[in-house]
């Protein structure tokens, strides 16, 4: 491999590394987010090979499926959870569901939280359902 491709492959590799930490910072935000909302946190980053769901958070009789987007726009969050990756949230709910049957009774919520630069997380309950 030539010098130019080794620094390339580490520059992407940074940038991911750098993607990943961003990402979780933003989660754990998340996270304390809800718990001072009155949310009890049952899970993060459950996955499973059909998906995975950053939180998992439960208030009263409503289970949470919480996906977490961190990016520099409220639209370009919006836009990045499109119906594929709301499918495979959907399956991991599935899968958490039966990993935990003591959950089954309870409503599920598929909701979403925004992630910007220096500004608190904003909440969407409900921001789409699942066709199942």
């Amino acid at each position: 491999m030539t010098g130019g491709a080794s620094q390339a492959r580490r520059r992407r590799e940074k940038k991911k590394r750098r993607a990943w930490r961003f990402g979780h910072v933003a989660e754990t935000l998340c996270a304390w987010h809800l718990r001072l909302r009155g949310y009890r946190i049952l899970a993060r980053g459950f996955r499973v090979p059909v998906g995975e769901i950053d939180i998992v958070a439960r208030r009263g009789r409503t289970l949470a499926m919480i996906e977490v987007k961190a990016r520099d726009t409220f639209a370009t969050a919006v836009e990045a959870l499109g119906p594929r990756q709301q499918r495979r949230i959907a399956r991991a709910a599935a899968a958490f569901l039966k990993a935990r049957p003591g959950c089954a009774g309870l409503d599920v919520r598929f909701d979403m939280m925004v992630v910007l630069p220096w500004r608190l997380p904003v909440h969407l309950t409900d921001a789409w359902r699942s066709e199942g």
